[in-house]
């Protein structure tokens, strides 16, 4: 199988090429990725030489490009995005046009040179907007609370109409938060672990009660793949694990991890449309596909923390003045 994957040079991407490339030896990867905010060509650079790998700079919003490049391929895993919350809500139009206008870009590259190739959507939990108890099904409608959230839930209703209107294979994958190596240094995780190693004060939104439901990048990944290869055209498959932590508590198993006090937790004011619970029902892709997350939690949070410890040289040339001032900053709780 030949595999485009779009934004592979970022946190999820970079984590489904290396398990594409370490797993599944007759697969060949495609990676189209801008190198845009979030982008690291270090995350992949120990497999720039594996004959499998190709790797283009560019942006799906670039119709030429898409066209020469999807005719060649079998199946497509978009994970090109912009994610950050906070600069959605200051500059919400650079969402639309690579959230919305990129998936509506590759869309349309498909329906004209290769409506034979699979495609698979990856989108965010965010889409369903907040829920104060029990979890969202696929069933339930979208209703988004951020111009972050609303890029990719446009996204995906012209992901599903292409499917009811031109029959193409399309599929969407939506995720809870995640956390693992690779993750640019301005999300929730990475920040916390990186200040605290600092011993700077911890910036948390409002009193810290906002609750996310937190998976591995690998399992994550997994998913994507066990959609791709065995899902349903047209459908949306809900990933989640079951992991659910308020801000505050999770700030806190850092800081113990790192054997930091938590005197370090600074509380700042709210953002605008902060939803204040996500939850998502995953019994469909574990009943219909077998997948189910691999990697316990309390495991996969001390390994992360362990890979920001160890490669300080990775994430410093990435990290903001908001990430590395003495200041106290607003973050994202977005995984």
């Amino acid at each position: 199988m030949r595999l485009l994957v779009s934004g592979g040079l970022g946190f999820i991407g970079s984590n489904f090429c290396r398990l594409i490339l370490t797993d599944h030896k007759d697969t060949a990867v495609v990676n189209i990725d801008k190198v845009g905010v979030g982008a690291n060509p270090a995350n992949l650079r120990d497999l720039e030489n594996d004959k499998r790998y190709t790797f283009i700079k560019g942006d799906i919003c670039d119709s030429q490009l898409l066209k020469k490049v999807v005719k060649r391929i079998d199946a497509v895993v978009n994970i090109a995005a912009e994610t950050h919350v906070d600069r959605s809500i200051s500059d919400p139009y650079v969402f639309l046009q690579n959230n919305t206008l990129g998936t509506f870009t590759l869309l349309e590259a498909l329906r004209k040179h290769n409506d034979k190739a699979r495609l698979v959507q990856v989108s965010t939990d965010e889409v369903y907007g907040e829920i104060p108890e029990g979890a969202f099904t696929e069933k339930d409608a979208v209703k988004p609370s951020n111009p972050y959230s609303a890029s990719k839930a446009a996204a995906d209703m012209f992901v599903q109409a292409y499917h009811k209107t031109y029959g193409l294979k399309t599929f969407i994958t939506r995720c809870t938060n995640n956390f693992g190596p690779f993750q640019f240094p301005e999300k929730l995780i990475p920040k916390t672990i990186i200040r605290a190693m600092r011993n700077l004060p911890i910036p948390v939104y409002g009193s810290g009660e906002n609750v996310r439901e937190w998976i591995y990048v690998l399992d994550h990944c997994e998913a994507i793949l066990s959609v791709l290869t065995k899902g349903t055209p047209g459908e949306v498959y809900n990933v989640s694990s079951g992991n659910e932590l308020c801000n505050l508590e999770l700030v806190k198993r850092i800081l113990a991890l790192l054997d930091k006090p938590e005197e370090l937790v600074s509380y700042v004011e709210d953002r605008p449309g902060h939803d204040l619970r996500y939850s998502l029902n995953s019994s469909r892709i574990q009943t219909e596909l077998g997948w189910k997350p691999r990697f316990s939690f309390i495991d996969a949070l001390e390994s992360t923390v362990k890979w920001y410890v160890k490669n300080e040289e990775w994430w410093k040339p990435l990290a903001s003045e908001g990430v590395l001032s003495p200041t106290p900053w607003k973050t994202s709780d977005h995984g």
